[in-house]
């Protein structure tokens, strides 16, 4: 990563990967695992207490919570899976797109400051360990093993040859690419818009205390601009998670559905 030596002394190393590997706070344990867990404690706690005391007319916090919740039932599960076969899998697609949506809102909260899925390893974790598990064996306990791989991997009406390359192309994504591309598009978004914020922030930083006095007003340009990219990763980051669920329930919808 190269450097930038200003006029009054000090050199400018711009931030990268390397700022994304975060100490252990303890025993192993990096902050990234502990927003993790918070995650899940805070997602919980916002569903049981808005449920405790439900009203035919709503409170403002009931509201909200009734808002999340028909937002992931009808708009992802239910567009995404098919209005007969949805039900089953409203919990797991809900939890999909909140538990994303908190760990990248943890971005934007002082304190927290930092992504959880900056770190590729937890979008791995859950689009391997958890969505595709639960495509696939949505689509052999419906179909049966043979008829559902039959499904996937050999699309109907096409020429017999053809099989012999589209074959091979569709079980490479099905079961290797799918997973994978799910787990980067959040994990990308969250690491590159992380990312712009520390240039700015740490460079404006850079500017008002290291650089010369022709320069230091380029630096308030720098602070403007790392507000402004805020309310955007904002906007990203509750975009990416609408996706990642969205994408998580429309595997799903495919397994089931009868055609490929």
């Amino acid at each position: 990563m190269g450097r930038l030596v200003l006029a009054e002394g000090g050199t400018f190393t711009p931030p990268g990967a390397k700022d994304f590997d975060l100490p252990a706070i303890f025993a192993g344990v990096t902050k990234p695992m502990i927003m993790v867990v918070l995650s899940i404690v805070i997602i919980a706690a916002f569903f049981l207490l808005a449920t405790r005391k439900l009203a035919i007319v709503p409170s403002k916090y009931q509201f909200i919570t009734e808002s999340v919740y028909d937002f992931g039932r009808n708009n992802i599960a239910r567009a995404q899976i098919g209005s007969k076969e949805f039900r089953p899998y409203l919990p797991l697609v809900l939890a999909l797109f909140t538990f994303t949506l908190v760990n990248n809102i943890f971005g934007i909260i002082p304190i927290f400051q930092f992504p959880t899925f900056a770190h590729i390893g937890f979008p791995i974790a859950l689009s391997v360990f958890v969505v595709f598990p639960v495509y696939h064996i949505v689509g052999i306990r419906k179909f049966g093993l043979g008829k559902y791989l039959k499904k996937s991997v050999m699309p109907p009406g096409i020429p017999k040859p053809v099989y012999l390359l589209l074959t091979p192309i569709e079980i490479f994504l099905r079961f290797f690419m799918d997973p994978i591309t799910l787990a980067i598009r959040v994990f990308a978004a969250m690491f590159a818009g992380h990312l712009i914020l520390l240039v700015f922030t740490l460079g404006g930083e850079y500017l008002l205390t290291e650089a010369g006095w022709a320069l230091k007003p380029v630096s308030l340009v720098a602070f403007v601009m790392a507000i402004a990219m805020t309310f955007l990763e904002a906007l990203i980051q509750v975009l990416q998670a609408y996706i990642f669920a969205l994408l998580s329930a429309g595997y799903i919808g495919t397994a089931l559905a009868e055609d490929h």
